[in-house]
């Protein structure tokens, strides 16, 4: 297997942006560009890695696009290796609109497993790329953040750039 990546630049930070031959299966906040080659290798062992800025062009310009409030339209081709619960979960996830949470609970709910909630959860902790499945928007049912691969603090800055750019917000600046 083959795998592609690029870093970038975003209003949140470093993303690393990765994908086979069939599409992207990574997308990842990360603090340099050696630690988000180094957590593909680990994640992906086998495979053979390598830069190429020109290949995810069009995935790194959806991002960019997504994360300044516009219309995210774009077909981008995905590769994920996923149970069919996880695949549920993260079709949950991707119907949430932009600017806006739902609780883990209320996922569990959507997705016809009401008592699934730990398990909705660790599906969203197991995301393989950030911002097209946006767990981030997922929050405990009390209003408290939760947990988040990238951690709290990227989470909640997250959840406010969405929250100034939202349509609802009028505000798309």
């Amino acid at each position: 297997m083959r795998i592609f990546y690029t870093i970038t630049d975003s209003p949140i930070g470093k993303l690393l942006v990765a994908a086979t031959e069939r599409g992207l299966c990574a997308v990842k906040f990360v603090h340099s560009r050696a630690a988000g080659e180094a957590a593909l290798r680990r994640e992906y062992p086998s495979a053979e890695i390598a830069r190429d800025d020109r290949r995810l062009r069009d995935g790194v310009t959806a991002l960019k696009d997504y994360l300044e409030g516009r219309d995210f339209a774009r077909a981008l081709s995905l590769d994920l290796r996923a149970t069919a619960f996880q695949r549920r979960v993260w079709e949950a996830l991707r119907k949430i609109p932009y600017g806006e949470t739902r609780s883990y609970r209320e996922i569990a709910q959507a997705i016809g497993r009401p008592t699934a909630v730990r398990a909705v959860a660790r599906a969203c902790a197991t995301n393989p790329i950030a911002l097209l499945i946006p767990c981030h928007r997922v929050v405990r049912s009390d209003g408290g953040l939760g947990g988040y691969s990238s951690g709290i603090a990227r989470k909640r800055k997250l959840l406010e750039h969405e929250q100034r750019r939202s349509p609802k917000s009028g505000k798309r600046a």
